[in-house]
């Protein structure tokens, strides 16, 4: 299996599927000796730090910090330095040996994504006593979360800013209330000019547009798709009023609700 790209430094991994769960939990370490060494010879390891450590990958080493995220593939020789009491979140998995491969650091800085893939891996955590398939789903999340994290020289591309990726998160989340654009920026973490300089670049267009875009393809999607009632589907993308509902049906999709409706199956 050919698992890394540079020893110790990248891994390759298939996401085309969820990964297998073996094991998942909170890692508790350096309480009774502040070094292990290690082999998992079947499984991929990942872990999400809360504290200042150094981890050895094959002869090559990697800084720890809180909010790193490592993933460490099968047969790698892992050694730890810990300074103290540290606990990380971790899963142990087996992934896809097949499909189109992905290609990262084993250590990246996960940044703003770090309360993000935190409470993925903790619903992971909380899912797997009773729903292996609940948990496994939360960290494939986790997983494609930590791929978009990649540099370009990771995989020659790379994924939204994370603090976008937030916002975004955050904004298809809310479509049914009346979000703000300071409401969307405290949700990504950063200032309302950031959010908005940030909206431009990955875009093109406002946060506002982006918003009003988004809300309107739901209605699309529910007055073609589904039978709700066109009162539910204008609150279900944060339009109380009908009659705003309509115009704005009428400007952004080009007919009015009923019509849209009456188009199923059209462009």
């Amino acid at each position: 299996m050919n698992a890394t790209n540079g020893p110790g430094t990248h891994v390759r991994i298939g996401l085309d599927a969820p990964p297998r769960v073996a094991s998942l939990g909170v890692g508790v370490h350096g309480t009774v000796s502040l070094r292990d060494v290690f082999r998992l010879p079947d499984l991929w390891q990942l872990h999400l730090y809360r504290y200042e450590a150094e981890l050895t990958v094959d002869g090559v080493a990697h800084e720890i910090r809180p909010g790193h995220v490592s993933l460490v593939p099968p047969g790698a020789l892992v050694r730890y330095h810990y300074r103290g009491r540290s606990e990380h979140l971790f899963a142990h998995l087996e992934l896809p040996s097949t499909g189109e491969r992905l290609t990262f650091p084993v250590m990246q800085d996960a940044g703003t994504q770090t309360p993000v893939l935190t409470d993925l891996m903790q619903r992971a955590v909380a899912a797997a006593p009773r729903n292996s398939a609940r948990a496994a789903a939360e960290l494939w999340t986790v997983l494609w979360r930590v791929a978009d994290l990649a540099t370009p020289a990771a995989g020659g591309t790379t994924g939204p800013h994370p603090a976008f990726a937030l916002a975004v998160a955050h904004i298809e989340s809310n479509l049914a209330a009346q979000l703000t654009v300071p409401d969307v920026a405290h949700a990504a973490g950063i200032s309302h000019n950031h959010l908005i300089r940030l909206f431009r670049a990955e875009t093109g267009i406002t946060v506002v547009a982006y918003l009003r875009h988004r809300r309107m393809e739901r209605a699309r999607h529910l007055l073609r798709e589904s039978t709700l009632s066109i009162p539910a589907i204008a609150a279900a993308v944060g339009i109380g009023d009908l009659q705003a509902f309509n115009k704005a049906c009428r400007r952004e999709l080009g007919a009015s609700p009923r019509a849209v409706r009456a188009r199923v199956g059209g462009s």
